[in-house]
């Protein structure tokens, strides 16, 4: 089982919240740029985040 992470305040306020507003930035550049509705947005995020979910191999007998 994985152990509960989370980021401190001095992360919270620095890198963390840098990351949040670069990457709203480019999906605002994204929209913008080929006019795409936030629906793709959405679908490149969720394909950018299925790239770090923790994937559990199935064995079947």
């Amino acid at each position: 089982m994985n152990k509960p992470y989370a980021f401190n305040n001095e992360q919270m306020n620095g890198i963390v919240e840098d990351t949040y507003s670069q990457i709203i930035q480019e999906c605002e550049n994204l929209k913008k740029s080929t006019n795409c509705p936030n629906e793709q947005i959405v679908a490149l995020l969720s394909v950018i985040a299925s790239n770090f979910a923790t994937t559990t191999d199935k064995k079947e007998d």
